[in-house]
């Protein structure tokens, strides 16, 4: 049974707080979340719940943190984990109004620390990375770590009620007493409290894109050896690197 994508756009608020010099960028994710899981029983996937919870924690700070950066930036977050031995990958655009995401839990490679990786590309201009060793399996305290060590800026990040989240991130002069005191009750009560100015809305829906054609190019190295990729079968079933959809290619295909 074929499960459709509401593909509900997520809005997320870059509001600006004065004085603080702070950014605050906020969104309420359960449209990213539905999609998220109408794509995992679409497919047939589903992952053990306490590393489900991680990948929605992180597709929802990637989402904000896109908020953050330059609209032309694409931006791929990678976290090796050496226990429980799991590879989160998570990717978004702010141009292509999209986020998408998966785990992997099988032939991960063994690690003795806990990396974060972040890759950043610009159409024209060579990718920038970066990495981190991180603490853990709290999400939101990953993205405070690569604010701190990447970014060269402390941020701080909230879960609130009704599965919104926050990040706020330093800008030049912040109030940096003001932002290492913050709360979730100071936070969900900024816009009464402070004097904030919104500067804009982006949006974002859980969207791969992927296609059988996309993928097929990448399966062109088995073209002069087709049994090493079949071993006798006549067709296989391989899964997209962004999502994890599942595809059934044939000997023909290749």
């Amino acid at each position: 049974m074929d499960h459709e994508l509401t593909e509900e756009f997520t809005g997320i608020d870059s509001i600006f707080v004065r004085r603080r010099n702070v950014l605050m960028l906020r969104g309420h994710f359960p449209g990213i979340y539905t999609d998220h899981y109408l794509h995992l029983m679409q497919h047939g996937l589903k992952y053990p719940r306490a590393l489900d919870e991680t990948l929605k924690e992180l597709l929802a700070m990637l989402t904000l943190h896109l908020t953050a950066r330059p609209w032309a930036e694409t931006i791929a977050w990678t976290v090796n984990l050496r226990a429980p031995r799991v590879n989160f990958f998570s990717t978004g655009s702010s141009m292509e109004e999209s986020v998408v995401g998966r785990c992997f839990t099988e032939d991960v490679r063994e690690s003795d620390r806990n990396i974060f990786y972040s890759q950043t590309v610009v159409s024209g201009e060579e990718p920038r990375m970066s990495s981190i060793e991180i603490d853990g399996t709290d999400a939101l305290a990953w993205i405070e770590a690569l604010y701190a060590r990447s970014e060269q800026r402390p941020c701080r990040a909230f879960r609130l009620p009704d599965e919104t989240y926050t990040l706020i991130a330093a800008q030049p002069d912040f109030d940096g007493e003001w932002l290492e005191d913050l709360d979730m009750h100071d936070v969900m009560e900024i816009e009464r409290t402070e004097e904030t100015k919104v500067l804009e809305t982006r949006r974002f829906r859980f969207r791969c894109g992927c296609t059988l054609d996309r993928i097929l190019p990448a399966l062109g190295a088995w073209r002069d050896n087709p049994e090493k990729l079949f071993e006798g079968s006549e067709r296989i079933q391989i899964q997209c690197p962004r999502c994890a959809a599942k595809y059934v290619v044939t000997r023909d295909m290749i």
